[in-house]
Formats: C-alpha cells, sequence, structure tokens
C-alpha cells in the first residue's frame, strides 16, 4: 500500500505563505505593491503638512519658495528650513523605526499587547538619560543621545542575558518576564533621583514625554546610521517570523537556526528603538497600534507587515505631530501626549475587534 507522501520543508512554507496572504485585506503581490505606493503618496502628504503647517502661519507660497530657492531670506524662510525640514525628517526616521520595531517585537514575543520597550530599551535609555542630567549636567537633546542610545542597548543587553539565562533558554515568555522586571527596577531607580533632584526632574520630564521639537539636523545624523543598520536587519529576519510563528520545533524543521534569528531580531528592535527614544525621547503606541492596523491589511506575513508598519508609523508619527501644532495654537502639544490621547481609544477599539489583534 502507498504510503502518504509528505510536504517537501519548500512546499510546506510555500504553503503557510499563501495561508498568511489570504488572511489579510489585500491578497496578492500585485495589490500589496500598490497598497505600498499609496502610503508612500500619505507619507509625502503628510510630510508636506509637517513642513507647511505649524505654530507660525506660513503661506503655501513662501513655504515653496523656501524649499525650491537656496537664495531665499526672511524669517518664514529661516523657520521652514532650520525647524520645520528638520523636524519632519526626524519624524519620518522615527515614525519608520518604531513602527518596524513594534512589528518585530510582536512577531517575536508572539504577544499583541508587545510593545518596542518591552525589552527594557526605553527603561535603559530614561534611565541613562537621568544620570548624564543628575551627575555630568547635560541637558540638550543633542547631548542626550550617545547617553540615551548606550543606554538602550545595555538595557535590552540585560534583557536578554537574563531571558536567556533559564533552562529553556531565550523564548518569548522569558524575554518579556525579564523585559518587565528590569524595567520596573530601573523606573524605581529614576524616581529615586527625581524626587531628590528638582533640576534633574526639571530637564527630564521635557525628554520624557517624547518630542520632535528642539532637534536639528546633527540628532538625525547621529541616529541615521542605527537606523539604517537596524531596517536592514528587520528585512532579514522578517522571513524567520513566518517560521516562528508555526512554533519553534517546526522552525527548525524547516532549517530555521531559531537562536540567530532570536539575535537578529532583537539586535533589530535595540537599535530602531534605541535610536528613535534617544532622538525624541519615549514615544508610546506607535510601536503598539500600528502593527495592528498593517497586519489587518497584509494579513501575518511579515515580509509585507514590517514594510507596511514603517511606513504607517510615519504617517501616524507626522500627523500627531501636526495636529500637537495646531491645537494650542500659539502653544504646542508635544508628539507624545498626542498620541497618547489618540491612541489609547484607537487600540482600545482595535482589541475589541479581536480579529485585528490575533497573532
Amino acid at each position: 500500500m502507498a504510503s502518504a507522501v509528505r510536504p517537501a520543508p519548500a512546499e510546506l512554507a510555500d504553503q503557510v505563505a499563501a495561508e498568511q496572504r489570504r488572511r489579510g485585506l489585500l491578497r496578492g503581490p500585485a495589490t500589496r505593491i500598490g497598497g505600498l505606493w499609496l502610503l508612500l503618496a500619505l507619507v509625502v502628504v503628510a510630510a508636506g503638512l509637517s513642513v507647511a503647517v505649524g505654530t507660525r502661519a506660513v503661506d503655501l507660497g513662501t513655504v515653496w519658495h523656501a524649499l525650491t530657492d537656496p537664495a531665499a531670506t526672511g524669517d518664514d524662510v529661516v523657520v521652514i528650513r532650520e525647524l520645520r525640514v528638520p523636524r519632519t525628517l526626524l519624524g519620518v526616521v522615527v515614525g519608520l523605526s518604531l513602527g518596524v520595531a513594534g512589528a518585530l517585537m510582536q512577531g517575536h514575543t508572539r504577544n499583541p499587547l508587545g510593545d518596542p520597550g518591552l525589552l527594557g530599551v526605553a527603561a535603559g535609555a530614561s534611565a541613562a538619560v537621568v544620570g548624564a542630567i543628575f551627575l555630568l549636567g547635560i541637558t540638550t537633546p543633542s547631548g542626550y543621545v550617545w547617553f540615551a542610545f548606550l543606554g538602550a542597548l545595555l538595557g535590552s543587553v540585560a534583557v536578554f542575558l537574563i531571558g536567556s539565562s533559564g533552562r529553556g533558554g531565550a523564548t518569548p515568555v522569558s524575554l518579556a518576564l525579564a523585559g518587565a522586571a528590569l524595567s520596573a527596577l530601573l523606573y524605581a531607580l529614576i524616581r529615586t533621583v527625581l524626587i531628590t533632584d528638582q533640576q534633574t526632574l526639571d530637564s527630564f520630564r521635557f525628554w520624557v514625554v517624547g518630542s520632535l521639537a528642539g532637534r536639528d539636523t546633527a540628532v538625525l545624523w547621529q541616529v541615521l546610521p542605527f537606523v539604517v543598520a537596524g531596517l536592514v536587519l528587520a528585512m532579514v529576519n522578517a522571513p524567520a517570523l513566518n517560521l516562528l510563528g508555526m512554533g519553534e520545533d517546526v522552525a527548525r524543521g524547516l532549517g530555521q537556526h531559531v537562536l540567530l534569528a532570536r539575535v537578529t531580531g532583537i539586535a533589530a528592535i535595540t537599535l530602531l528603538t534605541g535610536a528613535a527614544t534617544a532622538a525624541c525621547g519615549p514615544i508610546g503606541f506607535v510601536g503598539l497600534v500600528v502593527p495592528h492596523v498593517a497586519r489587518a491589511i497584509t494579513g501575518p506575513d511579515h515580509r509585507w507587515l514590517v514594510p507596511y508598519s514603517g511606513l504607517l508609523g510615519v504617517v501616524l508619527l507626522l500627523v500627531a505631530d501636526v495636529v500637537g501644532r495646531v491645537v494650542v495654537r500659539p502653544g504646542e502639544l508635544q508628539v507624545g501626549i498626542v498620541l497618547a490621547l489618540v491612541g489609547a481609544p484607537f487600540f482600545i477599539a482595535l482589541v475589541r475587534r479581536r480579529r485585528l489583534v490575533s497573532l
């Protein structure tokens, strides 16, 4: 009697990819490529709004003149070139980083509440910034960058070492628990310093709220190499996440090196989240909400989910920043506050629709 023929690993992987495509709103490569072009168009529109709209009213003719004529002068031109353009470029980089990092984080932890800060990145960066202010007297965003990035790196390494020290190694559960424990410890130390030093509290509270304001191109160039490296690792890691989603045993059976995939993903999350946090402070909800929206569009195939999450993160962050500039004119509401006010009810609505948050 003929025995049943088992599919080869490559055939099984193709079957899984086909099933993942069927679960998204957009099905098939052609429609998904069209969706990416649409998102790129939305990014351009959001960037245009970010340059044209602000607390200071500038007519569109002056905006266009400032962008296209190198010889243009005037106060409005300075506002466009020296403030809004660097701020917009930084918003693109940070939104892209947080969106991609959120998709990777939820994929590796298999947790719909997974956030890029879950690995201790935000807590480590915050602790380093407090130390820089308290011990060294550094009070400028450009001075925080390297300390924040170093703290983010050390925090994620500590979480990985603690999470992998058990018998089962670096599992999603052990990493999440280690990240929660280390974050609680670091935030307790941060609060201890803040309640004993008023000057540190005054400086830290403007950083920790999360903002694109007050950052120049120097900050952007400092973090850009790390963002590029993180994005490359994220795209390399995306196919492995599809296999890990079927379980580690199945992934090993299909030839996937599980530990290498975990390390690559954690490195990408650390680089992306660390760079974004170092540049602008902790900005919540982008990495938490955006991957759910992208997953509803593309399905769980991370080869598409990762780029969609990045572009959606850019659109969300830039639009939220523009809203923060106009709702309290002539003042300004930091983007971290706007995202918290908008993101919380939006995420509650997503949670109520279980299909969108299933991983």
